[in-house]
């Protein structure tokens, strides 16, 4: 007698994504610390800023992606390319926002913001590609292509 196998959960995504972002979280602190004592609150603050810029941008990016992956998944390609074109120009449309408003270079230091968000944006990208190819994220639904070819996923009389 064999038994239907149990269902991996697709979940899966979301330890990835929140590593990921767990990891860029330490960064951003890390970088925060480093830039306050090298040269003061106008660094910490450029590299706070630039750190947070990265990660709300990468962070509701991804999860966008992999709930679209979760409930469509035939439309997960399009909706990553979109989401991809879409952080580009959020992230321009901020750094537009934040020169014109004066901010940069009184209050914060335009050279920490700039490594806020390389530095985020390398160790997110470092976490996920890492985090992704540890996972063991099943490729296809085995039990749903066997139980199309012998009609209800049941063995057939006689086989064992």
């Amino acid at each position: 007698m064999t038994t239907e196998p149990k269902q991996a959960s697709r979940l899966q995504g979301v330890p990835v994504l929140s590593g990921a972002a767990v990891s860029g979280l330490v960064v951003a602190v890390v970088l925060t610390v480093v830039g306050a004592m090298a040269a003061g609150s106008p660094a910490a603050y450029g590299a706070l800023v630039g750190a947070a810029i990265a990660l709300v941008v990468f962070s509701v990016g991804s999860f966008s992606v992999d709930l679209v992956a979760r409930v469509m998944p035939s439309m997960s390609l399009m909706v990553a390319l979109l989401t991809y074109t879409l952080q580009v120009v959020v992230m321009a449309l901020v750094f537009v926002a934040l020169t014109g408003s004066g901010l940069l270079d009184d209050a914060l230091d335009r050279g920490w913001l700039a490594a806020g968000v390389i530095a985020v944006t390398l160790v997110w990208l470092l976490a996920q590609v890492t985090l992704t190819t540890r996972a063991r994220i099943p490729v296809y639904d085995l039990s749903a292509s066997t139980a199309s070819r012998d009609g209800g996923g049941r063995p057939e009389a006689g086989a064992r």
